[in-house]
């Protein structure tokens, strides 16, 4: 078995770019930055970026072409692929890409996220900006009042 598997998590380093295919449907193209930093042999923080093309299809791509800014932060999933063609001047084209199969919007400033899946309905979890839980609930917020008797099961209605 054999596995063709990506996760990135990286900021959009342009606006999506959504077109439409001869067929009718949709695809957006966007380009997201990564970086990844480690200390050498002696000491010295080092960074390095690394830029990807990603492309989305159909309904995804266009909440991605709506949604999605420059600088914006993105969690994708997807897998890599190559496509190639002729060019202009008769010299073969490659370009290696992440066709995108899921994706979660990152925090946001008010600190709400989102995700939307091919699969699952888009949804809002209401995380903060990377704060840890907190232990007590606020008192502003409402509670729910367990009863301290027992639930008789012939009082449920259904």
């Amino acid at each position: 078995m054999y596995l063709n598997k990506v996760f990135l998590i990286g900021n959009l380093t342009r606006d999506p770019e959504l077109k439409a295919l001869p067929s009718g449907s949709k695809v957006a193209s966007i380009a997201l930055a990564t970086n990844r930093v480690w200390k050498d042999q002696a000491g010295a923080r080092q960074e390095a970026t690394e830029y990807h093309n990603l492309v989305s299809f159909g309904r995804q791509a266009e909440n991605l072409a709506q949604y999605a800014r420059k600088g914006s932060s993105l969690f994708v999933e997807g897998r890599i692929q190559t496509r190639s063609w002729d060019g202009q001047d008769g010299k073969k084209n490659y370009r290696t890409e992440i066709v995108i199969d899921t994706f979660q919007f990152g925090p946001k400033p008010g600190g709400a996220t989102g995700g939307y899946s091919n699969t699952a309905p888009q949804s809002a979890s209401g995380i903060s900006d990377g704060e840890a839980p907190q232990k007590s609930a606020p008192a502003d917020l409402d509670t729910i009042e367990y009863p301290d008797e027992e639930i008789n099961l012939e009082d449920i209605p259904f």
